[in-house]
């Protein structure tokens, strides 16, 4: 990093943890040091980060927005670390907002990429083709208890696990109104659950809302155990789920959804044991339970494959990463 990078970084970590401690100047400096890193970026030659922006503000719609005073032009990724136009080194620390999970330009992804880009591109799913089917059968491997086989008779009947490759949010709230019959959806306060035209209602930040109908969608309080007005108290938040299908629907919903950490809410976890309060509260009203695991899905969480599985319940519907996945079809 340049010096004047460094100075900053120095003068944020003193805003944050105080002028008094001993720590010197030198020795955060020394601390905000990337180690060794045996890759030299190729040389750019594209254009520069004034003429991005410059073409950006003109071409694209101001919808595409950015955080920074003087943003950074990317041009390289290797592994852990992103490099910008002058070849200057960064930890990715955001992982394309946590879409990228084994590093930029991992050798062993890339050769799986070249290696399949010489016998075959893409082509239509009218014909067979057995990636799709085995990449299936292995998340359906990664489910919990084993779901392909899992019974829930008391529920909706049989049920086996089915993958849908295309729109998650749409489609899981498509789903859950024509197999239940209902139309109303809930989701939590501060939930971010797509900007479509349909799935916009889901989401319940300002940020992303727009003066738009939104459909039959409710949003209930978040469980927040660090800034909600219950803390950490899961059956008091349950028992606000209840009193608002009570009072708020006809008594009967479509469905429920909820990400297991709410990401673009700012990583807030959900209080312990919520979900299953929740999920038996909505599927008592004739829902179902849609769990959003689209940031935190994958083994994001460290501890366990799904994020719905640190709440220790069984989802009628995933969402994940670009495409849904769901065990909701019934045979």
């Amino acid at each position: 990093m340049e010096m004047a990078m460094v100075k900053r970084s120095i003068g944020v970590c003193k805003r944050v943890f105080g002028t008094k401690s001993a720590t010197s100047d030198n020795d955060i400096a020394e601390r905000l040091k990337l180690p060794p890193f045996d890759y030299k970026p190729q040389p750019y030659e594209g254009p520069l980060a004034d003429q991005v922006l410059a073409k950006r503000k003109k071409f694209l719609g101001p919808s595409l927005f950015h955080f920074y005073q003087n943003p950074l032009n990317i041009v390289e990724g290797k592994m852990q670390y992103l490099f910008d136009e002058n070849g200057r080194r960064y930890l990715d620390a955001f992982a394309g907002i946590v879409t990228i999970s084994c590093g930029h330009c991992h050798p062993e992804v890339l050769k799986a990429i070249m290696e399949q880009s010489k016998l075959l591109k893409h082509t239509t799913t009218i014909y067979l083709h057995h990636a799709i089917a085995d990449f299936a059968e292995a998340l359906a491997s990664k489910m919990p208890g084993n779901l392909k086989h899992l019974l829930l008779k008391a529920f909706i009947g049989c049920l086996f696990c089915k993958f849908w490759f295309r729109g998650k949010y749409d489609l899981a709230m498509l789903m859950a109104r024509l197999y239940t019959g209902n139309m109303g959806m809930i989701s939590l306060r501060n939930a971010y659950h797509g900007g479509s035209s349909s799935t916009i209602g889901l989401t319940a930040m300002s940020t992303w809302k727009y003066p738009i109908p939104e459909g039959e969608v409710h949003h209930v309080m978040n469980p927040d155990p660090y800034r909600g007005i219950f803390g950490s108290d899961a059956n008091r938040y349950a028992k606000e789920l209840q009193d608002h299908i009570d009072y708020g629907t006809s008594g009967k919903v479509a469905g429920f959804i909820a990400e297991t950490i709410q990401g673009a809410g700012g990583a807030v976890e959900l209080a312990p044991g919520y979900l299953k309060l929740a999920y038996d509260i909505i599927h008592k009203a004739g829902g179902v339970c849609i769990a959003d695991e689209v940031q935190c899905g994958f083994a994001r969480t460290g501890s366990h494959f799904w994020g719905f599985e640190t709440q220790g319940v069984i989802p009628d519907i995933v969402t994940m990463a670009k495409v849904p996945l769901s065990h909701l079809s019934k045979i």
